[in-house]
């Protein structure tokens, strides 16, 4: 075990990637044969076979999925190396991997931009995914600190709220419940909606919302892949959505969306930066978090403007 080197820890893991030795090698730089070899001594090293052939490409084995967490961690734990020397040498640099669910993409950018122009020496890089996607890079260590509004249960996760995350339905102008005031949910419940895929967070809350009402999230609505598509939807005439407030800022603006004034709306959730409990915060997850607690609120879209509550000036 001892004698597992480095560069045969990187030809595992880029087999796994790419599935097929052949492409391994080409992204490291190196022949086939010599990848071969190096996943050979691997092998001969743990006395276990790490891949199994196959006609679709090699697919690790459960020793194989274990050497690649292994490889995950250590080359996690030489980046977190890197930005500790940079810290005690003084130098206000490192590198940030920061995963967002697919609502937090409409103020996501405005935080970033706002960071770097404090932290220039900061590398960072934005990955884009749902619910599911953003949990998996937390799983794999692929991502640093991650956005989302609901923490997820099953990693080990520090979560700490940096602002609102207001939930609403929306319609188009000329809906029938456009303007209408106290829409009582039974009388929403009766809408054709347009809903997020099973898991996402917008979903898990319509159904806690509708989830009292006999039969109702039997036929929850019409699914659809991204927040723009339920937009673009509902503006058609398709339906009625149940969507982050931060998505649609521009189209409740430009008169393309109402909010309607349901009852118990707006749901008031929370959006929490979230990193794992088992790894070590580098500077840069540090000083990165610690600008979320303080400004990173102000750069979510102004709710109050998009949705003054009518009784306030009633």
């Amino acid at each position: 075990m001892n004698n597992l080197t480095l560069r045969q820890f990187r030809a595992i893991q880029a087999i796994v990637r790419h599935g097929k030795i052949v492409n391994a090698a080409k992204t490291l730089h190196l022949t086939a044969p010599a990848v071969t070899i190096q996943l050979r001594q691997v092998e001969e090293e743990l006395g276990l076979t790490l891949f199994d052939r196959t006609p679709d490409g090699m697919r690790p084995s459960a020793a194989g999925l274990a050497v690649v967490d292994a490889a995950q961690a250590i080359e996690e734990r030489l980046r977190l190396l890197q930005d500790e020397i940079d810290a005690i040498k003084g130098v206000r640099a490192g590198s940030l991997k920061l995963g967002v669910v697919s609502t937090a993409k409409y103020f996501a950018p405005s935080l970033m931009a706002s960071f770097m122009k404090e932290h220039p020496d900061i590398d960072m890089r934005l990955v884009v995914g749902n619910r599911a996607e953003t949990i998996a890079s937390l799983r794999s260590h692929d991502v640093d600190i991650a956005l989302m509004g609901r923490p997820p249960k099953d990693i080990p996760v520090r979560a700490m709220a940096f602002g609102d995350h207001p939930l609403v339905i929306v319609a188009p102008p000329d809906h029938s419940l456009a303007g209408v005031r106290d829409i009582s949910k039974e009388r929403i419940a009766q809408e054709n909606f347009l809903i997020r895929e099973p898991g996402s967070g917008t979903r898990i809350s319509l159904e806690i919302f509708l989830g009292e009402i006999p039969g109702r999230l039997d036929d929850l609505g019409t699914e659809m892949g991204s927040n723009e598509t339920i937009k673009q939807a509902v503006m058609a005439g398709l339906g009625i959505g149940f969507i982050s407030a931060h998505t649609i800022a521009s189209e409740v603006e430009a008169g393309r969306l109402v909010i309607l004034d349901v009852v118990g709306m707006p749901i008031r959730r929370q959006w929490f930066a979230v990193m794992r409990t088992d790894r070590t915060i580098s500077p840069a997850m540090a000083t990165f978090h610690e600008f979320l607690m303080r400004k990173g609120a102000i750069h979510l879209p102004l709710f109050g403007k998009l949705y003054p509550d009518p009784r306030a000036t009633a």
